[in-house]
């Protein structure tokens, strides 16, 4: 016996319009990682999409300002284990004790790649919208004092997803 087989046909009048927009998780802390996320950031918004940077767990290491975190004993120990800022974020493999973000940082010098500092003050220029996530921080003990100015007050992932919602691209680094 065969069984009736059916499909939803979608037109164009379902299609939700998606807007000029970029949407991005960023969970790695990882110097490559965050690089990847800046640079595809502000690479769409020259061009001019609108981007929303949501960094969520390690990802928030990219956007503190690399004061000490925390007020437990835990939040405390994991702030000295886990420094924040860009310049103590190394690479995702062959961090040698720091030795692998020095010859990193030293490389992409040498081929005029912009530095992470660099992407952040780019992204800052071209208005990306840099959300940090309030659970996270909650979790992980960073206070807002402990965040870079441009970042916008803590969210919770209900906001991203309403942000993200309608992005052309969403993404996950």
């Amino acid at each position: 016996m065969q069984t009736a087989t059916q499909f939803t046909v979608q037109t164009a009048s379902d299609i939700k319009p998606q807007s000029n927009k970029l949407s991005m998780v960023v969970f790695s802390g990882d110097m490559d990682k965050v690089m990847a996320a800046f640079i595809i950031a502000t690479g769409a918004a020259a061009s001019g999409m609108d981007v929303t940077m949501f960094f969520t767990f390690w990802g928030l290491k990219s956007i503190q300002n690399g004061k000490l975190t925390g007020q437990g004993l835990f939040g405390r120990m994991l702030g000295l284990m886990n420094r924040g800022g860009m310049s103590t974020i190394g690479p995702s493999r062959f961090n040698f004790g720091g030795m692998g973000r020095w010859m990193m940082k030293t490389m992409m010098k040498q081929k005029n790649v912009a530095s992470l500092p660099e992407l952040l003050a780019t992204a800052q220029e071209l208005g990306v919208k840099m959300m940090p996530c309030l659970m996270s921080m909650e979790v992980l003990e960073i206070g807002t004092d402990k965040l870079i100015p441009a970042t916008t007050a803590p969210v919770g992932v209900a906001t991203f997803i309403e942000e993200a919602a309608g992005s052309k691209v969403t993404l996950f680094i």
